[in-house]
């Protein structure tokens, strides 16, 4: 198991620093936390090392580390990574390994070698901090402070980032969040994120787990990781960068990590119930409101605040992020009508006004009012004056209203109560710890508090669902040429698998004249060459044609394109016309897009990407998170289509193309046309690599 191969690693009980003024400013971080352990410094060239006896090498040290920190150049971190025989593990600060191209990968593998199984974090990373256990193998200053572990069993959350300056800024917050590790995992040459996650699950003190990822290593088993930890009921969010052309060149020279397309990241958290942050204020807040009160069961809020222009950017705010406002239940409605006075308009997001302003008995009952709604989140908006120039009396006198309301009304399981401010600067942190301990999330920034309940929703509703099958590893493309299968080729191969097709028939220039054909009037002609990818921008398609001149006189204008002819029957009346692409990406392999086809893809540019292997479930989803749904469900009294079989077409295309995962490179079927009946594939090309002998 992961964790058992971490266990010393990430929770040592004995540490050796080797290096020089890196890991000397380790040894002083270590002694700043009060580690209870021996700390054994190794440097043949010092007596001591940040107040300590220094060892002279590896060998001389009393018993084996449980964890190591070297800071050494790349060759002495090789040279050194052989002699952790019988230590934990090792966290290896150097660079110039495989982000520095071929030569430095070549000095990670024998890295890797010469550790021989010995976990390594890095290398390339900046270290670790375990504040459960004062662990600081970590070469600089950081912000967090020691969580005490004693009886009542206080949690926080855990941070891993591939980058380590990212990782540092992380703990500078002053948000009041609770950080129990930071990890910096760099290169990751050995230890990955999912190999991390399955280790920190195993931890009970872990309440979350934040992840800073530029790529996702092999996605498979990231995936088996994301479903260990909504099994062990810890939840995730990532901030994933890369999702920019540049972004993804960036991380590529950053730590040699394979960006991958961002679109499939996104499919792949959904699958799994990952929250996505896109900066870093928003992910920090997510990891708070997941460490106060887990995944939520839905996306209603209500929100009190003594301003009209509060309450109107709270209401622009949610609905941007996702979130409901609905009107209050009768009762509730009449319970703040009546603490509130006729004076006040109740709504929600509700303007409570000043009238009673420093009244705590008032706002204690306006606050539980609210919560006796019983929305997934009761928000109080309210920003604290500055200390050094303000007093905030009356601030406290709100705050203490809120607590009382909280204590009548407590939180449910998927539920939460917050105290946000406008702008992260009016939450201060002595503030945001208090209200902690009180199991109320103090939310530093109005737009941040209200992404991260949107994602604590999206994580509620990924885990309402039944849990997805870990994604399979799909076979390396062979190594011969791909070629472009012709539109009558490839409509074979599918239909031989069930994706229904028109009926049709190729036929040269001569049989058209006499040769039966293959449905009764309109038909289509079709110029037929692997060459003729987009016929119709060539004159390779006429459509309605209704007699056997109309055929010939259209295969004369097709003349200089081809000698053969597709002749098919024409499909009419479709609800909508969709595209069902495979492609393939470096690090996912083949995937699926779904989207609005025929002459609208480039248009519209509507479409979802799908993880293969998919289920008919996963397809489904993506449908329904189209504009083009409204369609195939009906719009505006029009029918709909057969949408069980476009499901059906559907998953017998990407069936087919996991069956071919080995050759295939991609693959077209464009349009697919959803009936009111049936789905019909009236295009398709696809793209295989010759087999190999």
């Amino acid at each position: 198991m992961t964790s058992d191969r971490l266990s010393r690693l990430l929770r040592p009980r004995s540490l050796a620093i080797v290096g020089g003024k890196a890991a000397e400013e380790a040894v002083r971080q270590c002694r700043a936390l009060d580690f209870a352990g021996p700390i054994w410094p190794v440097n043949p060239k010092r007596a001591e090392m940040g107040g300590l006896p220094s060892f002279a090498e590896m060998a001389a040290l009393p018993e084996a580390p449980d964890a190591v920190f070297i800071a050494a150049p790349a060759p002495a971190t090789i040279a050194l990574a052989g002699e952790l025989a019988g230590a934990g593990g090792a966290i290896c600060y150097a660079a110039d390994f495989a982000e520095s191209g071929e030569e430095g990968r070549e000095r990670q593998a024998a890295l890797l070698a010469a550790a021989q199984g010995v976990p390594l974090i890095g290398p390339n990373c900046y270290g670790m901090l375990n504040l459960f256990d004062r662990v600081a193998l970590w070469p600089d200053q950081h912000g967090c402070l020691p969580i005490d572990c004693g009886p009542d069993g206080q949690r926080g959350v855990a941070i891993v980032s591939q980058s380590g300056n990212l990782a540092l800024n992380l703990t500078m917050q002053a948000r009041g969040l609770p950080i129990g590790y930071v990890i910096s995992v760099g290169n990751c040459a050995d230890v990955t994120p999912a190999d991390l996650i399955e280790a920190l699950i195993a931890d009970e003190r872990v309440s979350a787990i934040g992840l800073h990822l530029e790529g996702l290593g092999r996605p498979a088993r990231f995936s088996e990781a994301c479903l260990a930890a909504r099994a062990a009921g810890v939840p995730i969010v990532a901030l994933k960068t890369g999702a920019s052309a540049k972004g993804a060149a960036l991380t590529m020279s950053h730590t040699s990590s394979l960006a991958g397309a961002d679109a499939l990241c996104d499919a792949l958290f959904v699958r799994y119930g990952i929250a996505r942050a896109h900066d870093p204020a928003t992910f920090l807040e997510t990891l708070k409101l997941l460490h106060v009160a887990g995944p939520l069961r839905g996306r209603l809020i209500t929100s009190a605040s003594c301003s009209g222009g509060e309450a109107s950017l709270t209401a622009d705010l949610a609905e941007a992020a996702g979130l409901e406002t609905p009107d209050f239940p009768a009762a509730t409605q009449a319970a703040l009508e009546e603490v509130l006075g006729p004076r006040v308009h109740v709504a929600n997001p509700l303007d409570y006004h000043t009238y009673i302003w420093g009244d705590e008995a008032a706002q204690t009952a306006c606050f539980g009012a609210m919560m006796g709604a019983g929305f997934e989140a009761s928000l109080l908006i309210l920003d604290f004056p500055r200390a050094d120039r303000c007093t905030a009396a009356d601030w406290d006198v709100t705050l203490a209203a809120f607590r009382a309301a909280s204590r009548a009304h407590p939180a449910r399981q998927g539920t939460v109560r917050i105290v946000a401010s406008s702008l992260a600067e009016t939450m201060p942190e002595p503030v945001a710890a208090a209200l902690l301990a009180d199991g109320i999330l103090p939310a530093a920034g109005l737009a941040e508090a209200l992404r991260s309940i949107a994602a604590a929703a999206a994580i509620g509703e990924a885990w309402a669902r039944p849990a997805p099958a870990a994604l399979a590893e799909q076979p390396l493309p062979g190594a011969g040429d791909a070629r472009m299968w012709d539109e009558a080729r490839s409509k074979a191969a599918l239909a031989a698998v069930g994706v229904p097709v028109p009926r049709g028939r190729v036929l040269s220039r001569a049989d058209l004249a006499e040769a039966a054909l293959a449905a009764p009037f309109p038909l289509v002609l079709k110029a037929v060459g692997a060459d003729l990818a987009h016929k119709t921008e060539v004159g390779g398609v006429a459509l309605g044609l209704t007699s056997r001149e109309a055929i010939l006189a259209a295969a004369d204008g097709m003349a200089g394109l081809s000698d053969e002819f597709l002749i098919e029957e024409m499909v009419g009346g479709p609800v909508a016309e969709l595209i069902v692409g495979v492609g393939r990406d470096p690090q996912f392999g083949l995937f699926l897009t779904i989207g609005a086809g025929g002459i609208f893809v480039e248009l519209l540019r509507q479409t979802a990407q799908v993880l293969l292997p998919a289920s008919s479930a996963d397809i489904e989803d993506a449908l329904a998170g189209l504009p083009l749904h409204k369609l195939l469900t009906g719009y505006r009294g029009k029918p709909g289509c057969d949408m069980p079989a476009l499901v059906d077409a559907i998953a017998r295309i990407a069936a087919w193309a996991m069956d071919h995962a080995d050759r295939l490179e991609e693959m077209d079927v464009n349009p697919l046309l959803a009936l009111q009946s049936g789905a019909v594939a009236v295009d398709a090309l696809i793209r295989m690599r010759d087999a190999q002998p």
